[in-house]
């Protein structure tokens, strides 16, 4: 079974980041990344971990990194990242609340790619 709490000790070891310092840094209690009390990171902290060692939260949450395809810029598709930003939600929704998302993201997209253009 895979325990995210002793992937981000091994990630910390390997950099030499002391657990006590990405807890304090993250806003964590001591002693919260303990494998011996969890093995699994909820969502909401592995996002704050996932960024202050920058790394994917799928591989926090997971052990694996993404195997989506990235777009044409070598970067993931928006649609690809709504799937990670609501994550436990997002599964639970209708398919079509989750279409309805993904015209948002799509509108989105579009928007940020004519302002760059304009830019």
């Amino acid at each position: 079974m895979f325990n995210s709490v002793q992937l981000v000790r091994d990630l910390c070891k390997t950099r030499n980041i002391p657990i006590a310092k990405l807890e304090k840094d993250c806003g964590f209690s001591n002693g919260y990344l303990n494998p011996k009390k969890m093995s699994k990171i909820p969502y909401d902290r592995a996002v704050v971990i996932a960024e202050y060692l920058r790394v994917s939260v799928d591989l926090i949450l997971t052990g694996e990194e993404n195997k989506k395809a990235p777009t044409g810029n070598g970067e993931r598709d928006i649609l690809d990242e709504i799937d990670v930003a609501f994550y436990g939600d997002y599964k639970e929704l209708s398919e079509d609340d989750k279409e309805t998302l993904r015209a948002m993201a799509r509108v989105m997209k579009e928007r940020r790619a004519k302002k760059d253009q304009e830019n």
